[in-house]
């Protein structure tokens, strides 16, 4: 008799095991609160956004976090003072890849992935 069970002989088991990975990114941490990580989430300081900063320093539409395949990436867009990535400045209109535990600082709102 086979021992083995779908999640280690089949196509399907392999897309189960993809999907229920314990170290994928599932939310974001801002003010406290996770947010619940979606295709696409807009940040900045306008009402329209997902993902509303009120702080002078954040552009009206600031940056986006996108789903690419199975990783999620963060874009600046062209917002006056910039997007920070681990302390580090983020290129204008480049798509940046994210990881879990990474900090974005828009102004002076942090955000983290979790």
């Amino acid at each position: 008799m086979d021992d083995s069970t779908i999640m280690e002989s089949s196509p399907v088991g392999e897309h189960i095991q993809a999907i229920s990975d314990p170290n994928a990114v599932s939310y974001l941490m801002f003010n406290k609160q996770k947010i619940k990580l979606v295709a696409k989430i807009t940040l900045g300081r306008d009402t329209d956004n997902s993902v509303v900063i009120e702080n002078k320093l954040a552009s009206r539409h600031h940056a986006l976090i996108q789903k690419i395949k199975d990783d999620y990436y963060l874009k600046d867009e062209n917002s006056t003072n910039g997007t920070l990535l681990n302390g580090k400045r983020i290129p204008a209109d480049k798509y940046v890849k994210l990881g879990r535990g990474d900090k974005i600082t828009i102004g002076s709102a942090n955000l983290v992935f979790g």
